[in-house]
């Protein structure tokens, strides 16, 4: 039988044992996973019934979210509302939403960020979705959407694809 010291002594070793496969990543989620997971806190639609599309363009790029299942009039409602929310607020340099759901330090979002009015953002109506269409005559800031938009098909994983 194990005394209560005994007992308090194991527990604390291992706790400490599980804190250090927490910190060696052992536990930790894929960033696919993470974003996943995370998204419904940023975006009303569900990753799982939608897709993101990214098209790098040789003035910026164009990022399309559609409805996996075309005839779906929520998802694409909703799609319709979060996109033409962020057009609005990426013109104004707020990149708060995709900072929170990929971080903060995410490739291409400092520049985007620190010069809005060098960046063209539209948005438009799409059957099963929308879009937001970014075009800039300024290398640095095409760069960066072309590094941001590859940042986001890395991390949505299978909830997106390349054009």
């Amino acid at each position: 039988m194990i005394s209560s010291k005994g007992f308090s002594s194991v527990l604390a070793k291992f706790t400490a044992l599980a804190l250090l496969f927490v910190q060696a990543g052992v536990f930790a989620e894929t960033s696919q996973e993470r974003v996943h997971s995370m998204s419904h806190h940023v975006m009303p639609f569900e990753m799982a019934k939608t897709v993101h599309v990214f098209k790098m363009t040789e003035s910026g790029g164009i990022q399309r979210v559609l409805a996996r299942d075309p005839s779906d009039a929520e998802q694409i409602a909703l799609i319709r509302q979060h996109l033409k929310h962020e057009a609005g607020r990426f013109s104004h340099g707020d990149y708060s939403d995709p900072a929170n759901l990929h971080g903060a330090d995410m490739p291409g979002l400092a520049d985007l960020q620190a010069n809005p009015a060098a960046v063209e953002v539209s948005y438009s109506e799409l059957p099963a979705g929308a879009q937001l269409t970014f075009e800039t005559k300024d290398l640095r800031l095409l760069t960066a959407i072309h590094r941001w938009f590859g940042a986001q098909l890395s991390e949505h994983g299978a909830d997106a694809r390349a054009e």
